[in-house]
């Protein structure tokens, strides 16, 4: 051999012992010695405690699965038992604008780990890549939490994080195919949202195709997400149950969700399920979470139901009236990274609210500094009985069944119990409402119902609100300051072509009468309840009732036994026409005084003149009639109404006969108010309306 020739053997002799001296090294390296400076290092970097307290190695074995001499190439298989992640501490919490006071989160574990394994690619470090096909954790658990102050320690200020003006990126990559783990417990301790929810994820066993839960879903529900479902949407890999508290009220879940694999591909949607139940409330979601790694959005077929739709608000924010049960069913697309706030839209749901149905499009936008809800809503059929709760009529035995007592004094007629306007301004809204058919009780002839809602900083916008009734219709706006303390009101009303005979259908007598009635009403009031409003209003109300009839027995089918007597008195026993009734009244201070109040019928005249006081619930009226020509009334001294709404007294007032006369000088002096009520008639019915002559005849008396 020649000299070259020897050398060469020699160096190359050094280099494969070097080799083996390495492989040997690296295969019986003790790696715990390491541990010390690993989580020395980590330590520092995540600024918290973090510790590999049990036994750390790595075992290489060859990758069958890799082609041609690749498959050769040993890959390390690193392991690392008993792994344990601290809390971070010395976090400050503002206390108010004018201290401070520290705090820090509990001593302990924030992630505790059994074991972990994991193989590196050792070709691709090469490349300056660190390929890992798989991760697997073995009983992970974690413990999240958040404080009062919005500190939390899941978020990570790493210590040799870029700054701004070093913010080149590093020539390594890390690329994670997979992570995968058995049971695992997440604890989370939330101040701002009062959460204290325990949550268990378990693997299913076998990988559960997503479009096999949506199939079965809509058989049952008849939804159509199944059609609109992605073909690559990935499977469902976990089920998850949750348990504890959320907002303070208690809450228990079930559900599925896909595997840490296609959490990390923004193409393949991310399958998510759920059954979750609060109190009485309940929701229900299946659906897909896109691009989960930037938490782009959500499309998911939501079903939920309850008790009232108010107790939502706690649990998602969303101000909502109380109502009876409901239970509805939509679809939610949800856009989480818009510039003006998350989108939540809630598409083409159907449901009932008590015996109602309910249809419809609502968006909701978390937006600053309020809130807001806009949308139509449609029902084919609304009970009068489900509306009932939200506009204050609701009786005192639905309140019973609803378990609320009844806080309504015994000695008072109106309603005393407050507006609760505290949450008004947590929110905006925008909401067009429509019931087409209104069912209800005979005795209330509503047809139909539509309302445009306005919600904005506190102050409440109903404009239009319009009834369908008795053949006619009654228009109306109100505006309610929740900002004010008593609250600020103004409403204006507007009825017209409402027909007796419909007004009340259960009176056979009505049946043929061709009257009907036209009103308007405008006030102010200030006040905290519907007792509170009228004893503070100002105001008018005028009303113009033409061709209708009066009987004592129809007094008493509509339970007005003060009226009854009135009648009765008036008129004995049998029925009387009414050609015309007019009123123009004033309201001051709760005061309601009429400035003119007649009703002219075939044999008489009657004035109505006095108050009705609405702060105290006190009347005091006077009835005086007058005969036509020598037609002669049951009586004709003038009659008296006196005493609470509650328990008001009726009587024969003892003076002198009323002298002839009388209604003529009432007649005199009418001018303003009769101009005003002939605005009431519209041109093309003033030739049939017997109160047009009626009230151009007051106009011309001098």
């Amino acid at each position: 051999m020649t000299k070259t020739g020897k050398v060469l053997a020699g160096v190359s002799a050094v280099i494969l012992l070097l080799l083996a001296a390495v492989i040997v090294f690296v295969l019986t390296f003790d790696w715990n010695r390491l541990k010390p400076t690993i989580n020395e290092k980590v330590s520092v970097e995540l600024q918290r405690p973090f510790a590999i307290r049990g036994n750390l190695g790595v075992d290489w074995s060859r990758k069958d699965s890799q082609p041609g001499w690749r498959g050769w190439v040993p890959w390390p298989h690193i392991h690392a038992e008993d792994l344990v992640l601290g809390n971070p501490a010395n976090l400050v919490s503002e206390q108010g604008a004018d201290k401070t006071q520290s705090t820090s989160f509990p001593a302990g574990e924030m992630v505790t780990l059994k074991r972990v394994d994991a193989s590196i690619a050792p070709l691709a470090l090469l490349a300056k890549k660190v390929v890992i096909p798989r991760i697997w954790l073995t009983q992970p658990d974690a413990n999240l939490r958040r404080l009062a102050n919005g500190k939390n320690n899941w978020t990570f200020n790493l210590a040799n994080s870029p700054t701004q003006g070093d913010s080149s990126p590093s020539s390594w990559s890390v690329n994670i195919h997979d992570i995968v783990f058995d049971r695992g417990e997440i604890n989370l301790q939330d101040a701002i949202l009062k959460a204290d929810l325990q949550v268990v994820i378990d693997p299913l066993g076998k990988p559960l195709p997503f479009a096999e839960v949506i199939g079965v879903r809509n058989q049952k529900t008849g939804n159509q997400l199944a059609d609109k479902v992605k073909s690559n949407t990935a499977d469902y890999i976990f089920g998850w149950k949750v348990e504890g508290k959320y907002q303070g009220q208690p809450l228990t879940g079930s559900g599925k969700m896909g595997g840490m694999l296609s959490m990390s591909d923004a193409n393949v949607p991310f399958p998510l399920q759920a059954d979750v139940r609060s109190g009485t409330t309940r929701a229900t979601v299946v659906g897909t979470l896109t691009d989960p790694g930037n938490l782009a959005g959500l499309d998911l077929q939501l079903t939920f139901s309850g008790t009232s739709l108010d107790n939502l608000y706690p649990l998602i924010g969303v101000l909502l009236p109380a109502t009876p049960p409901y239970n509805t069913d939509g679809r939610l697309i949800t856009s989480l990274k818009q510039s003006d706030g998350t989108v939540y839209r809630y598409e083409n749901f159907n449901g009932k609210i008590g015996e109602s149905d309910i249809h419809g499009n609502l968006t909701y936008t978390a937006r600053q500094p309020r809130p807001s809800l806009a949308g139509n809503l449609s029902s084919e059929k609304l009970r009068f009985t489900d509306l009932a709760p939200l506009i204050g009529a609701d009786s005192n035995q639905e309140k019973a069944r609803r378990g609320e007592r009844n806080r309504q004094p015994a000695n008072k007629v109106l309603p005393t119990e407050k507006f609760d306007t505290k949450s008004w301004d947590v929110m905006d809204a925008d909401i067009t409402y429509t019931a087409k058919h209104i069912d209800r009780d005979k005795s209330l002839p509503l047809t139909d119902l539509s309302t445009h809602l306005l919600l904005n900083n506190g102050e409440l916008l109903l404009d239009p609100l319009r009834f369908g009734i008795a053949g006619g219709n009654l228009n109306a706006t109100m505006r309610l300051n929740g900002n004010k303390n008593p609250m600020y009101g103004k409403v204006d009303l507007h009825a017209r072509h409402l027909q007796l005979k419909e007004l009340v259908p259960q009176v056979k007598a009505m049946r043929n009468s061709l009257g009907q009635l036209n009103g308007d009403a405008s006030f102010t009031a200030t006040g905290n309840s519907v007792a509170a409003l009228l004893a503070t209003s100002n105001g008018h109300l005028r009303l113009l009732l033409n061709q209708g009839l009066i009987s004592r027995s129809l007094m008493e089918l509509l339970g007005l036994n003060v009226g009854n007597y009135l009648v009765e008195k008036l008129f004995g026993d049998k029925e009387e026409k009414i050609n015309c009734a007019v009123a123009d009244i004033q309201l001051r201070n709760g005061l309601a005084t009429p400035r003119l109040f007649i009703i002219d019928t075939e044999n008489a005249v009657i004035n109505i003149t006095g108050n009705l006081n609405f702060a105290t619930e006190r009347l005091d009226l006077s009835i005086n009639p007058e005969s036509k020509g020598l037609r002669i009334l049951t009586l004709r001294s003038p009659l008296y109404v006196k005493g609470t709404f509650k328990r008001p007294e009726t009587g024969v007032k003892t003076q002198a006969l009323i002298a002839r006369g009388t209604i003529a000088a009432v007649l005199g002096v009418a001018l303003t108010p009769a101009a005003a009520l002939l605005a009431l008639i519209s041109p093309s019915e003033a030739e049939k309306n017997q109160c047009a002559p009626f009230l151009r005849q007051m106009k011309q008396k001098k």
